[in-house]
């Protein structure tokens, strides 16, 4: 098997390659290519984790948890481990793995060498790739990238071992020794070595082979366009067509003088730790630069011309040796005046705001050692302190198992705070079933008008279509715009029969091009005449449904009781798997009641919403949970409201996809989000991935924050009558039940074939494992957030 080994550089369009390789993972692999996900989803951080010296610490390791020897090597196995499952799965050809870091992490010869020993299983055939720009251009970034990240040290520093014989090793000379526990990391504090491309080639040869380096050009408007697809197929031997990749705006620079202020801060942030008394983790740091943001102009490579000067012939030397550099692109930038750090204006003093934020870093210097005595207590079987006891006390076992310490920190402090999770919000008695909602009449839209239309995505989601059709007809929707792409199940043919039934207007979505065919299509129906001419428009996905709380439960019901409103937050009401492992071919609404409690601020998914919005051209734009690009000349006409039909205009005109505890409201209308189903829906989900986050895993933790048990909601039930009643007249039509049926087969048999797969397997039973009460299950995800 061929490797392409993608080493950076870091600033060169690293980020932009990897998303396409992530989006088009599916498509490689059928062109024999590999894209692995098991040593990160896009940057593979978990391969440079693996390979760096147990003593070169970085802060990926420093905040994950592989800072000792033995926690990285077993880092080590399970990504080899991985890497083979996924081998053995894919069997391709060739595989491709990237990581950013690698060129500039990777300071030692051995390191080098512990990563060829690592790819030797999976093949010899290697070829190293990096990607260059300018060496003013790329270390005026670099170094802003570095000071955002914590380094102290000015531009001087490189700019004075410009006058050194050995670039390379004058700036290994100067490297701090790293004290992880202080903020001194080599990869934020030491000089730019790298520069040296001809070093780097050298160096890398030396341990992966002659001629085994590939040298190319970034160029940014290249990487920003389509034709960022031709450059990554020409830079990894592609030759087969992998489609398209939509156009990226420029990422904006920090300022210069929001640089030099980071810089001031972090010079005085590592003083304050190196006197042992403090701790700062990384997101309260973050916080402190990010108050200090200024704007202006960014860095002036042309203010670095000394460093063009001295890699000028190296640069024309390597344009001979490599084809994919390219002169016109390592041009040197406009001379300007020499490099001096900004002045600050308004009379700012790093130690001055040191100062007023000191409590700060005291409060987070007492939760980490409350945290690690207890731990420490634990160990030694002795009793934790008093709040981490009562902490302890509080969880379950299951949770305790799997609740890290900062997950059981969240917990304590939850259980203190308005945050805690509960049901008591609103006034409908949701445990109990009341009398069936009575029928209601079919609508008939104005002449000309389409109505009120639901806009959605689908993939593989053939057995639950009939029942979202049959259900949002029966509450009052008239019209339904679906798009579907890389359907394997029959979702397509389903569609494809109730357009041809005068349902649904159903398109296909293969061709989708950009950051996801979800985007792509909802672009798309802009341009739709059944939207154009619709009274109301929401979008939703097939695993969500309105439920109208008031009234008989009908569309017309709620809009009566706000008859002002052009905007409706539906706030999602998550719904567990309740202990239902199989597809079953029953109404989805009828099998699960188990839910989130009503007031649940934390994690933010919980209180996400969708919008049903009055279509009288406000917005200009349509995205996944709500209308954006408000018109000025229409602001006046915009009223939001709530589930509650309370007024969120104010908070929720411009921005916004989740309710807040201002706005926050279920009493009149809400949509009830069956995310997991079953547990072998939930399996067949995982497999195949999301509609919008195309690049992103759906693993145990998805599972942990939308499996929700804790209370019961079966308002929505009131609706079964009228829902079977439409469900039966669409499936009189002898094609369509053949198709359905069809479908609800093939997710069976699908659900059997991942059980045979180990990995599958130990996921299923990992999640149904797994009890977690309503603010354990919010203290994990709160947990999960911060450590990733």
């Amino acid at each position: 098997m061929k490797i392409h080994l993608h080493i950076g550089l870091e600033g060169c369009g690293t980020i932009r390659l990897q998303d396409i390789l992530a989006d088009k993972r599916a498509q490689l692999e059928t062109k024999g290519v590999l894209f692995p996900r098991s040593a990160g989803a896009k940057n593979h951080t978990r391969l440079f984790m693996a390979t760096s010296a147990p003593d070169n610490v970085d802060p990926l390791r420093f905040n994950r948890g592989f800072i000792t020897e033995d926690k990285q090597n077993a880092l080590r196995d399970q990504l080899v481990a991985s890497l083979r499952k996924e081998v053995a799965r894919a069997d391709p050809e060739v595989m491709i793995l990237s990581a950013s870091q690698l060129a500039s992490g990777l300071v030692e010869t051995s390191e080098l060498e512990g990563l060829r020993d690592l790819l030797a299983e999976f093949g010899t055939d290697i070829t190293v790739t990096a990607h260059v720009d300018e060496p003013a251009r790329l270390l005026a970034r670099a170094y802003a990238a570095q000071v955002m990240e914590g380094r102290a040290r000015g531009l001087e520093l490189e700019l004075r071992l410009l006058e050194a014989e050995d670039w390379w090793e004058a700036c290994l000379a100067a490297m701090p020794e790293p004290v992880p526990e202080q903020g001194i990391f080599l990869r934020n504090q030491a000089p730019a070595f790298w520069l040296d491309y001809t070093r780097l080639v050298q160096r890398w040869e030396e341990v992966f082979g002659s001629g085994s380096v590939r040298l190319r050009s970034y160029d940014p408007a290249l990487w920003r366009s389509t034709g960022a697809v031709q450059e990554l197929q020409a830079a990894f031997d592609i030759r087969d067509q992998i489609g398209k990749a939509g156009a990226v705006e420029a990422t904006a620079e920090p300022s210069a003088e929001w640089v030099a202020r980071c810089r001031q801060m972090n010079d005085a942030l590592l003083r304050l730790l190196a006197q042992g008394k403090h701790v700062l983790p990384r997101p309260v740091w973050k916080r402190f630069l990010d108050d200090l943001r200024v704007d202006g102009p960014a860095i002036d490579p042309g203010a670095l011309a000394s460093v063009s000067r001295r890699f000028a012939p190296d640069l024309a030397e390597l344009c001979k040796a490599h084809p994919g550099l390219d002169a016109d692109h390592l041009v040197p930038p406009a001379i300007g005046p020499d490099w001096d750090e900004p002045p600050s204006r308004n009379g700012f003093r790093a130690s001055q705001y040191l100062l007023a934020s000191l409590w700060r870093i005291e409060r987070a210097t007492a939760e980490h050692a409350r945290t690690m005595m207890a731990d420490v207590a634990e160990l030694n079987g002795a009793a934790p302190p008093e709040d981490k006891a009562e902490a302890l006390a509080g969880l379950s076992p299951e949770a305790r198992r799997i609740m890290t310490p900062l997950a059981i920190e969240k917990f304590a402090t939850l259980a203190r705070s308005s945050f805690r999770p509960h049901n008591r919000l609103g006034q409908v008695n949701e445990e109990h079933l009341d009398a069936p909602f009575s029928p209601a009449p079919p609508r008939r839209p104005p002449h000309g008008s389409s109505g009120r239309v639901i806009v959605g995505c689908m993939k593989n989601e053939a057995p639950y279509i009939v029942e979202w059709i049959a259900y949002h007809r029966a509450v009052g929707f008239d019209n339904f715009l679906i798009y579907t792409n890389g359907c394997t199940d029959g979702t397509d043919a389903i569609l494809k029969r109730l357009d041809e039934m005068g349902v649904v207007h159903h398109r296909d979505n293969d061709g989708w091009t950009g950051k996801s065919p979800q985007t792509h299509a909802l672009d798309a129906a802009l341009n739709e005449p059944v939207l154009r001419n619709a009274e109301w428009i929401a979008h939703i996905d097939v695993d969500e449904f309105v439920n109208v709380r008031c009234g008989n439960g009908t569309l017309d019901d709620f809009l009566a009781r706000v008859p002002d409103a052009t905007n409706v937050a539906m706030t999602w009401r998550l719904f567990g798997h309740g202990g239902v492992t199989e597809i079953a071919d029953e109404p989805v609404i009828g099998q699960f009641t188990e839910c989130a409690p009503k007031f649940c601020p934390k994690p933010h998914t919980v209180w996400g919403f969708k919008t049903l919005f009055k279509n009288i051209g406000a917005y200009a734009k349509l995205s996944c949970h709500r209308p954006n690009k408000l018109s000025e000349e229409k602001a006046a006409q915009v009223r939001w409201v709530n589930g509650s039909g309370l007024n969120a205009t104010r908070e929720l005109a411009r921005n916004g996809w989740r309710s807040s505890k201002r706005s926050i409201g279920y009493d009149l209308i809400q949509l009830n989000h069956y995310a997991l189903r079953s547990a072998d829906s939930y399996l067949i989900k995982r497999q195949r991935g999301r509609a919008l986050h195309v690049d992103r895993s759906i693993g145990l933790n998805y599972w942990i924050r939308m499996d929700w048990c804790d209370h019961t909601d079966v308002t929505i039930q009131r609706n079964l009558p009228r829902l079977r009643a439409e469900m039966d007249r669409l499936l009189a039509d002898p094609e369509l039940r053949r198709l359905h049926e069809t479908g609800v087969a093939w997710h069976r048999s699908k659900a059997a074939e991942l059980h045979r797969m180990p990995e599958f397997q130990d996921l299923y039973d990992r999640a149904l494992s797994i009890r977690l009460n309503e603010m354990e299950r919010v203290a994990y995800a709160l947990a999960q957030d911060l450590e990733s």
